[in-house]
Order: structure tokens, then sequence, then C-alpha cells
């Protein structure tokens, strides 16, 4: 786990000012790191912190210099710093390399080049892997499932049958992708199952996290957009469908037929009830329930959640409310002894 400050900076692309020679051994946080780590900072409130730090080499933005640390300049330090981790990552963990010998590989599924199948993996009959694919030990790829290029799915995966996963697809450890959607009718007081035909189709660049649930659709499909990113423990229901680069976060329930713009993010725990729609760039921030349809770029909170503004006045005035029963009661007093100085009392 060594590289050269002058190996990091032409691997992030960014400026070096300073010891290109440095032997960078770690990376850390700003706070924790010690001598022979890489730092970085992004936000203004922790520029402060880099005359502090005990870090060897930062990356900070552009036109920014630290007296007595070499540093590396990038448009973008977040990204230039985790890119940065890949790097180091390469040399500590190697992910499975070829088709290990327990794998179980129906004789029509078709694999790509360069695809690698971790120890116990099931790739059932007319699955497609595609190039550089990489599936840990332990998973399931249903028949007729597609899995496009340069995809990384982690252990015990479960992706069932008839499903379209697109290109540089991450799939986290647990996740079961094409589960049956929760559909049932009660006849009688029995609740009988509704058959669940439909599908899942993950476009390119979507990253699901550990121990999410994404159920196939009843009919159609259940539909996750290009570039959005799901946090553990996400639950997406039947016919579901997500735009374009959300952020969801985690555990966070998504009910059936709810349709979801592009650039939405659900922050933990929020809650969406079925059927409904949330437009493009609305922000529905953690804990909140919705069950109203919410339009464009609007910012909602509370159970159930409400436009933010009026969320926040409404949650103020509740937490006046022991003060507002004081004045009910001292009002209330002042009424009856008025009253009781009228004529005739």
């Amino acid at each position: 786990m060594k590289k050269t400050l002058g190996e990091i900076a032409k691997y992030v692309k960014g400026e070096l000012v300073g010891d290109a020679d440095l032997v960078i051994t770690g990376i850390c946080g700003i706070k924790e790191a010690r001598e022979g780590d890489i730092t970085f900072v992004a936000n203004q409130k922790y520029f402060s912190l880099t005359t502090k730090t005990q870090a060897s080499a930062i990356i900070t933005p552009k036109n920014m210099s630290v007296a007595g640390k070499s540093v590396i300049r990038t448009d973008n330090p977040s990204l230039a710093f985790a890119n940065m981790m890949a790097l180091f990552l390469e040399d500590q963990v190697k992910p499975p390399q070829g088709i290990h010998k327990t794998a179980v590989i129906a004789d029509d599924a078709v694999i790509g080049e360069n695809v690698s199948i971790g120890p116990y993996t099931v790739i059932d009959a007319k699955a497609r892997i595609g190039d550089d694919t990489i599936l840990y030990g332990g998973c399931f790829v249903g028949q007729n499932t597609v899995i496009g290029r340069g995809c990384l799915i982690y252990p015990h995966v479960t992706i069932r049958e008839r499903l379209s996963i697109g290109n540089q697809v991450i799939i986290h450890s647990g996740a079961v992708i094409g589960s049956d959607g929760f559909g049932f009718v009660s006849i009688d007081g029995i609740q009988e199952k509704i058959p669940q035909v439909g599908t899942v189709v993950i476009e390119d660049r979507v990253e699901i996290g550990a121990n999410v649930t994404i159920d196939r659709a009843r009919f159609d499909k259940t539909f996750i957009g290009q570039g959005t990113k799901i946090d553990n423990l996400v639950q997406i229901a039947h016919n579901v469908s997500i735009g374009k680069n959300c952020i969801i976060i985690s555990q966070v329930g998504i009910s059936g037929s709810v349709t979801i713009g592009d650039g939405v993010v659900l922050a933990g725990q929020a809650g969406i009830a079925g059927h409904l729609t949330i437009g493009e760039g609305a922000v529905v921030p953690a804990k909140s329930g919705v069950s109203k349809s919410i339009p464009p770029n609007t910012i909602v909170w509370g159970i159930p959640a409400k436009p933010h503004a009026h969320a926040k006045r409404a949650n103020a005035a509740f937490q006046r409310l022991p003060e507002y029963v004081k004045i009910i009661h001292e009002l209330k007093k002042r009424v009856a002894e008025l009253e009781s100085r009228l004529p005739g009392n």
C-alpha cells in the first residue's frame, strides 16, 4: 500500500505542488490522518484544519495552498479522493479471477469475455453475462436474465428470472432483484396470491445497496433509471418507476406503482404511499410520510408530508403547545372573571 505523490497526482489528474517522490502509505480523514497519509478538503468550513492535520499531503480545491504541506489541486477534491481510494484498493482487494470450478453455469448460458464468477455462483438457463462483469461467490442469476458489461455483483446477490441489468451496475451483498410483488386478493377471507409476471429493468450505472429488495412488476416492468443510487435496506415495490440520477437513502419504502422523476432525493426512512407521482427534483427529508403526489422541485416534510415551509411553521407551533395551553387557561380564567362582573351575575 505505497504510492508516490506523483503517481497519485497523475491518477487523479491533479496539479501537484510539492514533493512528487513523497511516499504515501495510507488514506484518512483530515482529523484522523497521520504522517504518511493523504487526506482531502473540499468544504470551506474544514479549511482551517489543513494547518493542523498530521497528513503528509492534502488534495485541495484549485488555487489553494497549504504552508508546509504537499498538495494536489483538483476541480473536485471529493471525487479525486474517491478515485484515489480505488487506486489503493487495487493493491489490497482482488476480485474473483476467471470462473471458479464450483460455479454452476447452464450449458445454454452466454458468458462474455473476461467475466469472473466466484465460488458456488449459479447462472441459470439462457442467462447472459456481459464482458468484464464480476460476480462474487454465492450469487444466483435466473433464467433468461441479461446482465450488461462491467457490472460488479457482490456475494449472495439474488437476481431472479427474466430481468435486465444494464452496464456498470453495482449490486451489494444480500440484495434481491425481481422477487414477487406483494399482490393478493381476499376471497372468502382467504388471501389468494396474484401472479406477478412482469420484470425489472435496471439501466446503466445504477448502484444498489446491501439488502435492497426490488420487486418484479405484476405486469410490464419495475424500472430504475440510469445513474440512480440506492442505499442499503430500501424496499421498492412492484411497478415502481424511478428516473435518472435519483438518490434513495437507507430504509426508504416505496409502495407499488409509484412514479419518481429524475433527480429526486428520498432521505432515510421516508415512506411513499402507492400510485403517487414524485416530480422531478423533489426532495423528501428523513422519516417523512408521503400520502399525496409531489410537484417537481418541491421539498416536503413530516407525517403526512407537507410543503417544507408550511411543515416547519406547523412544527414550531406544535413545540409551543404547552405554552399555548397555559395561555388558554389564563384567558379562560380572565374571561370567567369578566363575566362574573357583568350585571345580573
